[in-house]
């Protein structure tokens, strides 16, 4: 019976690696530009973040919404690596914006998640 101890506490160690291992695998949210809540004084000319995994460039995108409620339309996505990047396809009036991701890491993961930004008058 003591032999079974020591396999079993192995056992369940290895299992608590993997699995916390696994975890840490999904792509989060490193750093955004503009930064979640900036007041800029000039409309930003591109929006970017980077992700803390490579993400799959095909399955990955931003959106960016007005205040009101509008789309804002986005050009020239680009993704490489761990970071993604578009451009407002015009000049950004003063108010609230906000920043939606949705991306695929190259594990298979699906993670979004959202920023804010306010282009002052």
């Amino acid at each position: 019976m003591p032999r079974k101890i020591p396999a079993i506490l192995a056992t369940s160690l290895f299992a608590t690696l993997l699995t916390a291992g696994m975890a840490s695998a999904h792509a989060h949210l490193e750093t955004a530009m503009p930064a979640d809540g900036a007041k800029l004084t000039a409309a930003p000319n591109s929006i970017s973040i980077t992700l803390t995994e490579n993400i799959e460039p095909a399955f990955s995108h931003l959106t960016l919404t007005a205040a009101s409620g509008d789309l804002v339309p986005l050009t020239n996505e680009k993704a490489d690596g761990k970071a993604l990047s578009a451009m407002p396809s015009s000049t950004l009036s003063p108010g609230a914006y906000t920043v939606e991701w949705q991306i695929l890491s190259v594990d298979g993961h699906k993670t979004s998640g959202s920023f804010g930004f306010t282009v002052e008058p």
